[in-house]
């Protein structure tokens, strides 16, 4: 499914707490989620934002976490399971030519795709089934870090998503990222 996957191994420290002194997962996302929210999150590696996703959802919402590797899936579990907040965590192992999401159509409210799009094969085909598995309304928040996608690669695929049927809602200042806020018709 992917073009530049991270490797399994760097989950580790993808995950460390060290990461939060730079990307502080309260701040970036509690502008976007709320309690009872269903909330999508292709490629969470190990769980940096997820495990906060989940808490902000609470027990009424859900996160949708989805990855093509079984190891990062496996350990996101067991953080979860740590942390006391996996019954809101839906783990699942993405196909080989899509996320597999389509038993989600018109239910997610809210998606984050940071760090991820660039390892997809293809942005307008992740773009699309998003679109599909989002309400009208939801939104996504869309982030690339600068050093891995060039400012031409990250207009491509936001070209992709308006092509997929999400507008422009904001450009989020994201230390070392290039970021959007976008929203489903």
């Amino acid at each position: 499914m992917a073009k530049r996957v991270c490797p399994w191994w760097l989950g580790y420290l993808l995950a460390s707490p060290l990461r939060r002194l730079a990307y502080k997962p309260p701040k970036i996302l509690t502008p976007y989620v709320r309690t009872g929210m269903t909330v999508l999150e292709p490629g969470p590696g190990m769980g940096f934002f997820t495990l906060e996703l989940a808490r902000l959802v609470g027990t009424s919402g859900r996160v949708v976490a989805v990855d093509v590797q079984p190891r990062m899936i496996e350990e996101l579990k067991r953080r979860a399971a740590k942390a006391g907040v996996l019954e809101r965590i839906d783990a699942r192992l993405a196909l080989p030519d899509s996320m597999g999401v389509a038993d989600l159509a018109g239910s997610v409210d809210f998606t984050l795709a940071f760090a991820v799009v660039h390892e997809m094969p293809a942005s307008g085909r992740f773009f699309a089934e998003v679109a599909v598995a989002s309400k009208p309304g939801a939104s996504v928040l869309f982030a690339e870090p600068a050093g891995h996608v060039s400012g031409d690669e990250f207009e491509a695929e936001l070209q992709d998503a308006f092509e997929a049927g999400f507008a422009l809602a904001d450009r989020p200042s994201m230390r070392r990222s290039q970021a959007a806020l976008l929203r489903r018709a």
